[in-house]
């Protein structure tokens, strides 16, 4: 693990070179994300920076970025108008059109690319190619998987249908599996699903909604992400799941048994800034998918330390990094490390690009962002580089 330092703590001052140049962030107004960087500049004695909206970056619409400015590329969080730009028209509650969303997002983030290069002395935060390979979950698993950082192995894509999942696992002796569409976040149409003789099981946030025989032009279900995790043990239910879910692109990891505390499954998403752990928090749940807003609640991180031991928190700390330096143009990556039972082994189940929504969470002790939360820690670090420039 890196050893800590003084280059995230919050500088007593700043000078006038790094107070003159302005801060952009590409976002949505008003969206929680863009105002938590906001407070953190401002509580650097920094303006509020220009917010440049997706849904003009989507649109191809004209926008402009300061001269001088630092860009930092945010989520579009869940601007509806933003939404229908990535995926096409419908309910936002919708699961599904990831392979669209991915084409207009990526093409966003090169607009914003080339925005920033013909803005004289403007410069991004981050590297877009970078956030673009976050955001397709066969591509960053195949980058850690090469780096040697510990993931669950994955069945080989593409995967055409149930059936096809149902041949490969067989053939790989996997009876559990996560089914994770290649570009979702936030849980969206993931699938636990466990295969035992003739009988299934498999738990998702997705809520299935049947075609209805009066229901003209519909040729089949609908999938809408829901706040309540779901049971589906109908292997007509769960092929019909799977089989709307797949032309998208699916990426298939074998199960990785989860540790628990206090009977709750957990696992950690650390924060690394600059290439430094600086924050995490324990997701805990009764079931497979310890999301925050799927009912995972923020466990005692102390515990969890503890129970590891000092050796057993460097290692955790230590897959963080190398996972991180995966994406060393990336500022900020958010890492969901999984705990093995036992307590010995450790697998990255995501690496998240926007995983930095994480409110009043401060730094870990040793990490030289005590007391800052994640974007004050990040605001820290920018301008340290840039003093030390």
């Amino acid at each position: 693990m890196t050893v800590p330092g003084t280059a995230l703590e919050r500088p007593a001052s700043t000078d006038r070179r790094t107070r003159a140049a302005p801060f952009a962030v590409v976002g949505t107004p008003g969206d929680r994300r863009v105002t938590l960087f906001g407070d953190a500049l401002r509580a650097h004695g920094l303006p509020e920076p220009l917010v440049v909206p997706w849904r003009d970056v989507l649109a191809g619409a004209g926008f402009r970025i300061p001269e001088r400015a630092r860009v930092r590329v945010d989520s579009p969080g869940e601007d509806p108008e933003a939404d229908g730009l990535l995926r096409g028209p419908g309910a936002p509650t919708r699961v599904g059109g990831g392979a669209s969303w991915h084409t207009a997002f990526v093409r966003g983030l090169e607009r914003v690319r080339r925005a920033v290069a013909r803005t004289p002395g403007a410069r991004l935060l981050g590297d877009v190619d970078e956030i673009a390979v976050m955001f397709d979950k066969r591509r960053s698993h195949a980058r850690l998987l090469a780096a040697g950082v510990p993931v669950p192995p994955a069945l080989p894509a593409p995967i055409t249908g149930y059936s096809h999942l149902r041949d490969l696992m067989a053939r790989s002796g996997w009876g559990r599996v996560f089914v994770k569409p290649a570009h979702s976040s936030s849980a969206s149409g993931i699938v636990a699903l466990q295969v035992q003789a003739a009988r299934i099981h498999a738990i998702s946030s997705v809520e299935l909604v049947r075609p209805r025989p009066e229901a003209a032009g519909r040729i089949g279900p609908e999938l809408h992400n829901s706040l309540r995790v779901r049971a589906y043990t109908d292997k007509a239910d769960v092929a019909m799941i799977i089989d709307a879910l797949a032309p998208d692109g699916l990426h298939v990891e074998r199960w990785f048994p989860k540790a628990s505390v206090d009977g709750r499954v957990f696992d950690l998403r650390v924060v690394v800034v600059g290439g430094r752990p600086t924050h995490a928090v324990v997701r805990a749940g009764r079931g497979p998918m310890t999301n925050l807003h799927l009912g995972g609640t923020r466990g005692d991180l102390d515990q969890v330390r503890a129970r590891l031991g000092a050796a057993g928190w460097e290692q955790a700390m230590r897959i963080c990094e190398q996972t991180a330096a995966c994406f060393p143009g990336s500022v900020m990556v958010g890492v969901d490390l999984m705990v093995g039972i036992g307590w010995r082994r450790f697998a990255v189940a995501e690496v998240n690009a926007f995983g930095d929504l994480l409110p009043r969470l401060t730094g870990l002790p040793e990490s030289g962002a005590a007391g800052l939360d994640c974007h004050a820690t990040q605001v820290a670090h920018i301008l340290a580089l840039r003093s030390a420039a």
